[in-house]
């Protein structure tokens, strides 16, 4: 009926038979737009019939009567308000100071943020709503993007949004009530195999041995040339930073960034313990590891090696701190013939070696620092004999049947 309606004399109103209040207008011009009228004499345009559909119109009139019905005026409620950043002004001011001293990776927050909600950037955050995100999630899945990361990026732009209520910048969270996409929480735990262990690790030792070899050849060449050699690697338990981590990952699930935070304070080999302080963990908690014969071994064949026996465990070759193993980490697990695994999966490969070894799931979250439970009951499956002895208590109790000869 819209698309048909003619050009008239002079400018014409045609009221909505379902919702009082929507008004299609329509000029000698032919061009046709729709308000929402809330009171005697107070309309607010909507937008124009060509690129607003009949139903989106529906729902803005819908919100702006609500509001009107509330006492408050749509059009005051559209006007400027003072004080009201952007959240682009946002992230790029009050956040971005306060991430910075409360959270250990803000940079790639507050990048995260303003990557996956760009759309929004240049909008107040008094006019951001939770129909946008919605809106803004269903985008990112039908482009393909995993319920998981969905979540993270809601997670994380609510908290963004509850700092501004603290700070009084808007009066309430205008995302509080959306929710979480619902997803599988017995997802299954990436480790490795005993065969994928055992070529990551000839894979490992091929990597050093190359090394070592490339070593010998420029220093022969430079010994040639009456050049100064470089030092050997023959005699050195590791020839770079790689092997040591590795190892270390495996055999106490740290995650990469702590043990990149990692200090020789912090590690006692006398006694066997690794400590985690609660100003490089994660959940803020300090922790300790004990070391198992491997792990100490490691660090007693690094320590040898390291100039520095009182800072950093790991310093890159400017001796800062390492904040990516990326390139040799990819070469590695092509070399070893595995895919589908990162290196975070070695501290799921820590936990669930331990878990099928009989480890309770207790003492697992103590040593992966889990401050929630059921982070660690996503490998409860792995040790099956539990559910066996509880589903056991059902034979004591049943009646025995005896069968005739």
């Amino acid at each position: 009926m819209i698309e048909k309606l003619a050009n008239p004399v002079k400018v014409e109103d045609h009221r909505d038979a379902r919702l009082k209040g929507l008004v299609l207008r329509v000029t000698p011009a032919g061009v046709k737009s729709f308000y929402c009228e809330y009171a005697r004499g107070k309309r607010v345009w909507l937008g124009r019939a060509d690129a607003l559909g009949l139903a989106e119109a529906r729902d803005s009139a819908r919100a702006i009567l609500a509001d009107a019905y509330r006492g408050i005026d749509p059009i005051e409620a559209r006007k400027p308000k003072p004080g009201v950043p952007t959240f682009r002004t946002f992230l790029d001011g009050d956040y971005a100071i306060w991430a910075k001293a409360n959270q250990r990776a803000h940079a790639q927050n507050l990048k995260r943020l303003a990557t996956a909600f760009k759309p929004l950037l240049d909008r107040r955050l008094d006019q951001i709503t939770g129909l946008d995100v919605e809106k803004w999630r269903a985008g990112e899945i039908e482009r393909g993007l995993s319920l998981e990361t969905i979540n993270r990026d809601i997670s994380s732009i609510k908290a963004a949004f509850n700092r501004a209520v603290d700070w009084e910048l808007i009066a309430t969270n205008p995302l509080a009530k959306v929710k979480k996409s619902r997803t599988d929480d017995c997802l299954k735990v990436r480790f490795l195999s005993d065969n994928e262990e055992g070529r990551l690790r000839t894979a490992i030792d091929a990597r050093e041995e190359r090394r070592r070899a490339e070593r010998d050849s420029a220093n022969h060449w430079r010994r040639e040339r009456g050049y100064v050699l470089l030092p050997g690697l023959r005699t050195a338990m590791f020839t770079d930073h790689v092997k040591p981590l590795i190892l270390l990952s495996i055999n106490t699930g740290c995650r990469r960034g702590e043990l990149f935070d990692l200090t020789w304070s912090n590690v006692d080999l006398d006694r066997r313990i690794l400590t985690v302080t609660g100003a490089t963990a994660k959940s803020k908690r300090t922790r300790h590891i004990p070391l198992n014969r491997e792990a100490t071994l490691v660090l007693q064949g690094w320590r040898a090696q390291t100039e520095d026996a009182d800072g950093l465990v790991f310093v890159n070759e400017a001796g800062q701190r390492f904040d990516r193993v990326n390139f040799s980490w990819r070469r590695l697990l092509k070399d070893a013939g595995i895919t589908g695994f990162r290196w975070h999966d070695m501290r799921h490969h820590f936990a669930s070696r331990l878990v099928m070894g009989g480890v309770d799931l207790n003492t697992v979250r103590e040593l992966l620092g889990h401050s929630d439970y059921a982070m660690t009951l996503r490998y409860a499956h792995l040790a099956p004999e539990h559910k066996l002895k509880a589903v056991e208590v059902l034979d004591r109790k049943a009646p025995v049947v005896v069968v005739a000869a």
